[in-house]
C-alpha cells in the first residue's frame, strides 16, 4: 500500500521531492488540515496527515478514480471521498491580497481544462466541454502568482480575465498577454502588434517587439504544459469548487517543484 513512510514512492506519485513534499505536508498542517473529520469532535482520520496530503497528490497526479485510489491505500471509497474534499482548500494556492509595484512584470494566460461538471462548463474550442482557467505567473521566476475562478470556456481570454479575478489579482503590475486580450475589459495589457485589415506588412520595429514579446510570453506555455503533468487537468471530475481546488492546488504544487 501507499504510504508516505515509504519516501521512495513519493517522487513517483506526485511529482514531488521528499523534501518538498514534507513542505506541502507542513503548509497543510499549518493551514488546519489535522483537525478531525466531519466536525465530529473525537472522530479520528483513517490515516495520518501525511498520508492523507499523499492521497490528494496522487489523485491529482494520476487522475485515477476514487474506486481506484482507495485500495492503494487500504481504506474505503467513501473516506478518499471524504479526505479530498477536506484538504483540497488547503493544498490551494494563496489569494493575492496587495498590489504589486509597476516594477513587477506579469504574464497571463487562459487553458482549457475538461471538467465534467455541466454546470460549469460550455462546448469549447477543443470541441470537449470545458472551462476556461486564468494563470498569472511572474515572467522573471515563472511562479504562479494567482489563478482564477474557472469559468465557462466559450469564451475569449479577455472576457474570463475579468470575470474570474485574474484581471484583480495583477493590479498594479505590468501584465503581458497575447492577441486574445484585445478589447475594452483588457485596457493596459501588454499585447502584439496585429497588422491592418490590407493586411500590410508590419514595420521593422513592430516586428522586433513582437518577436520579443514571443519570447517572453512562452514562458506562460511552458508553466502550463508543466501544470498538466497533474492529469486530473486533462480530465477533471470534480464538481462544484473541486475544480478551482485542484487548478489552485496543482499551482501550488508546481511553484513548490520549482523553487526547493
Amino acid at each position: 500500500m501507499l504510504s508516505a513512510s515509504r519516501t521512495e514512492l513519493i517522487p513517483v506519485f506526485t511529482g514531488l521531492s521528499e523534501r518538498q513534499f514534507r513542505r506541502l505536508v507542513a503548509t497543510v498542517a499549518r493551514r488546519g488540515g489535522a483537525e478531525v473529520a466531519d466536525r465530529r469532535p473525537g472522530r479520528p482520520w483513517c490515516l495520518p496527515l501525511a498520508d492523507r496530503v499523499l492521497l490528494v497528490a496522487v489523485y491529482y497526479r494520476t487522475n485515477l478514480t476514487m474506486r481506484q485510489v482507495a485500495p492503494l491505500f487500504g481504506i474505503k471509497q467513501a473516506a478518499v471521498h471524504r479526505i479530498i474534499d477536506r484538504l483540497a482548500s488547503f493544498l490551494a494556492l494563496s489569494p493575492v491580497v496587495r498590489r504589486h509595484s509597476p516594477e513587477k512584470v506579469l504574464i497571463v494566460d487562459g487553458t482549457l481544462v475538461p471538467v465534467r461538471d455541466q454546470d460549469l462548463t460550455a462546448r469549447s474550442k477543443n470541441y470537449r466541454y470545458s472551462v476556461n482557467v486564468q494563470v498569472v505567473i511572474d515572467a522573471d521566476t515563472q511562479l504562479v502568482v494567482a489563478v482564477g475562478d474557472p469559468v465557462a470556456g466559450n469564451r475569449n481570454d479577455c472576457t474570463p480575465c475579468e470575470d474570474s479575478g485574474a484581471a484583480w489579482a495583477t493590479r498594479g503590475a505590468t501584465v503581458i498577454a497575447d492577441g486574445a486580450y484585445r478589447g475594452p475589459r483588457c485596457t493596459g495589457v501588454v499585447i502584439p502588434h496585429r497588422r491592418n485589415r490590407d493586411k500590410s506588412p508590419l514595420p521593422d520595429w513592430k516586428e522586433d517587439h513582437n518577436r520579443s514579446h514571443r519570447h517572453v510570453r512562452a514562458r506562460i506555455e511552458h508553466v502550463l504544459a508543466r501544470m498538466k503533468n497533474w492529469t486530473i487537468l486533462r480530465d477533471c471530475r470534480r464538481r462544484g469548487p473541486g475544480a478551482a481546488h485542484a487548478v489552485r492546488g496543482i499551482a501550488y504544487m508546481h511553484n513548490l517543484a520549482a523553487t526547493i
